[in-house]
């Protein structure tokens, strides 16, 4: 049985270390000794009925991990029709929720979650070993079951594989697949359900693999089921331009940036794994005319019109045209061949840089599986390659439905939240040690220092006093879990130390601030990673089919509005710290807030679905900033917003397409979605609703009340977080952190205002 081991590390392995002794770390294990008879057949039960529901829920419900002693000692409460929300009922709904999310909480006090979904994350690691000989000692045999449970589990009706969980099929994401179970020891009409063959049928339909995107032409070209010839050029030489350059490599989006340096590198040495029989077998499976006929030049700019998102523009085809056929042919010859020497070890010089100050995390899934191998191909028995080893288990995650990796993990940004509906609650003299560890882990989550060495020369901005998406391991600094981090601590430090730990000293808590404040963009805006110092334009270069915003650095409303709540109780509790700094910097992020407001009153937002999460933020930070339903014309157009999208049962439910579609657009079948409804009814409780109509708080409040299980537990439903516009993101806590918040602040805001509630009709 699978068991999680939490803040493990052994300091004594000389191929894995930690800047604060693996605290966050999540590691699962395989144990078959592990768990009673009726344990085990609670999760082969819990399996069986994923499949069974696969087509109805396609996120799990993260039960390997939730399957523990807890028993819930408060009734469980329910709203009839008719009826009115007592105090009584939404405090026993709220305390419910949050005993059972209290017990979720990790020994180092972290909230353990999956952070998945997107089905092209996975392959590529199982690829890397096949190549690299280590794909037996890294996922025995226990380990391939789970993941072949997760590839069936997750594989379309159609027979092929979604760019994520819930979305239609692509040709990446079916072939990437395909080839993974094919590794894993499946024939060509193996797997479950016929997944093989169900698979192959779809890819052959749509012509063949020749017109995969382009991250799938460069590990097929890898794997050697492509002709790098079939790619477009990745010159590293880009790693040498000089930074008075328009383009230049620390312009580029970080995550951007880290994908194509290990791409570049195994693209100059033209890298081609070993050619095992599999792989001649993958070229017959895979393609519709012989592999030895395919004239590979001309389908470098094919693209599955599924997979096809973002068209490159005539522009970028001339210049990958360029760089094809008058570039390459000079660097790859004499005298030029001596700068394309230089310039891979420049670029593997990057590479070693990026993963030393990851502690060989890296920035995330997609940029480990190609740095690992990049290191891998420069020597194989080196310790940059074990040390790369010896970091996968930080990827992995086991549910219900299998071992899927994860994007890099989300313990930081997940606590944070956790924490703070938690403290909204006000139960600290019921759950005051959940607190206490939660307030710990934060406190020792917070990055110490910069980057190591000249950090500036290798393309990286400031991290001391950061708090990073994952753990304080992986480094990478990002504005709102910064923003989010340095709140709890501000929240915690207004508490009595005896019962929530130590506060956090100034100095720790001056340095936070310094990151939000050289984040902020000239528009006031603030940026995710670095500073947004590149012209927009520069997207029109975006080498990627299937995904938007990559190139350079963009403003978000989510972070702009987390840091504004931050810098605001901040400014309340150390006045006289960077003074106007900080009120210029709150004045900036609220216009362009402001300014950002679509035309039907909502915010459009990145990181969550969608544009009802946008708003949840927008409004937070607007209030936080003293915005007002009489003073501010952009809360009462978002307040019209949420109204008119509020569902006949109370809540709120946006499908994921808002997002690539940039437009709202509900749930089929007037569905409402939980999480969304909580942030719809925090913003709208931001805005001052209970004050003007308190009855679709009331509603809303009804629905979730109505929705907690017996357990104190909420369910799960459609996935709810997004990135890069085109792809979404399972977060497992947030069915459970953004209910009990919303019920919390609804408690504080409405229940207070309002006794006993509306009556519903």
């Amino acid at each position: 049985m699978w068991k999680l081991k939490v803040a493990d590390g052994d300091n004594n392995d000389p191929y894995i270390f930690s800047t604060n002794n693996f605290i966050g770390r999540q590691v699962w294990e395989f144990d078959p000794d592990y768990g009673t008879r009726e344990e085990q057949a609670e999760v082969e039960a819990a399996r069986e009925n994923f499949w069974e529901n696969r087509r109805l829920i396609k996120g799990n419900s993260d039960l390997l991990w939730r399957m523990q002693n807890f028993k819930q000692t408060i009734p469980q409460v329910k709203v009839g029709d008719g009826e009115q929300i007592t105090y009584k009922i939404a405090k026993t709904a709220m305390r419910r929720g949050a005993h059972f999310f209290s017990a979720l909480q990790a020994s180092d006090g972290h909230w353990p979650a999956e952070i998945a979904g997107p089905l092209y994350f996975l392959p590529p690691l199982v690829m890397c070993l096949y190549i690299t000989g280590h794909l037996d000692t890294v996922f025995p045999a226990e380990y391939r079951r789970e993941i072949l449970r997760y590839l069936y589990c997750h594989q379309n009706e159609d027979g092929g594989w979604g760019f994520h969980i819930e979305g239609h099929s692509t040709m990446i994401s079916t072939t990437l697949n395909y080839i993974c179970i094919r590794i894993l020891g499946e024939g060509p009409d193996g797997g479950r359900d016929n997944a093989c063959a169900r698979g192959r049928k779809w890819i052959r339909d749509r012509g063949g693999v020749t017109s995969i995107p382009s991250w799938g032409k460069i590990w097929l070209s890898i794997f050697g089921l492509f002709d790098w010839s079939g790619s477009n050029p990745m010159p590293p030489e880009f790693w040498l331009f000089p930074s008075f350059l328009l383009i230049y490599p620390a312009k580029m989006l970080c995550n951007c940036r880290m994908v194509y340096m290990p791409m570049s590198y195994l693209y100059g040495r033209r890298f081609v794994g070993p050619i095992t029989p599999l792989v001649l077998e993958l070229r017959e499976e895979l393609f519709l005319q012989h592999y030895n006929e395919i004239i590979w030049k001309k389908v470098r700019h094919f693209c599955a019109k599924e997979d096809l998102y973002y068209p490159h523009p005539l522009i970028q085809d001339l210049m990958w045209d360029t760089l094809y056929i008058c570039t390459e042919p000079l660097l790859t010859r004499w005298p030029f061949n001596k700068l394309r020497q230089k310039a891979l070890e420049v670029t593997m010089k990057h590479i070693h840089y990026e993963d030393e100050n990851s502690r060989y995390i890296t920035i995330g899934c997609v940029q480990k599986s190609l740095c690992m191998l990049a290191c891998w191909v420069e020597n194989p028995n080196g310790d940059y390659f074990k040390k790369h080893l010896a970091r996968i288990p930080d990827y992995i995650w086991v549910g219900e439905d299998g071992i899927k990796m994860q994007g890099f993990g989300s313990q930081e940004w997940d606590t944070a939240f956790a924490l703070q509906a938690l403290l909204t609650c006000n139960l600290t003299n019921e759950i005051g040690p959940t607190l206490k560890k939660g307030h710990e882990y934060v406190r020792e989550s917070q990055v110490k220092d910069n980057p190591s060495g000249d950090f500036k020369s290798m393309f990286r901005h400031i991290s001391k006093g950061s708090w990073t998406f994952a753990d304080q391991d992986h480094g990478w600094q990002v504005s709102d879990c910064t923003a989010e981090g340095l709140k709890c601590c501000l929240l915690f430090s207004l508490m009595p130390p005896e019962i929530v730990g130590a506060k956090m000293e100034p100095g720790r808590l001056y340095d936070s601030v310094n990151i939000l404040l050289s984040l902020q963009s000239k528009n006031g805006g603030l940026a995710a990673w670095e500073p947004a110092t590149a012209p927009k334009w520069l997207e029109m270069f975006n080498p990627t089919e299937f995904f938007a915003n990559t190139i350079v650095e963009h403003e978000y409303v989510e972070c702009t509005a987390s840091a504004i709540q931050a810098l605001v109780l901040f400014k309340k509790l150390y006045p006289g710290h960077r003074k106007n700094e900080i009120h210029n910097c709150i004045t900036n992020a609220v216009r362009v807030i402001e300014d950002k407001q679509m035309p039907d009153g909502s915010w459009y937002g990145s990181w969550g679905i969608c544009f009802t999460y946008g708003t949840w933020f927008a409004l937070g930070g607007l209030e936080a900033a003293g915005k007002t339903n009489k003073n501010c014309l952009a809360i009462r157009r978002g307040v019209e917003f949420l109204l008119k999208s509020q569902r006949d049962d109370g809540g709120w439910g946006e499908s994921y397409a808002s997002c690539p579609n940039e437009k709202y657009i509900p749930l089929e079948g007037n569905r409402s979605n939980l999480v969304q409804t909580a942030w719809a009814l925090m913003g709208l409780l931001h805005s001052g609703q209970a004050e003007r109509d308190p009855t679709p708080l009331h509603k809303a409040a009804k629905l979730l009340i109505n929705s907690q299980m017996e357990d104190g537990d909420f369910p799960q439903q459609e996935i709810t977080g997004s990135f890069m516009k085109n792809c979404m993101l399972h977060y497992a806590t947030y069915r459970n952190t953004f209910p009990l918040w919303a019920l919390a602040e609804y408690m504080k805001n409405c229940i207070s205002l309002s006794s006993v509630g509306e009556k519903l009709k």
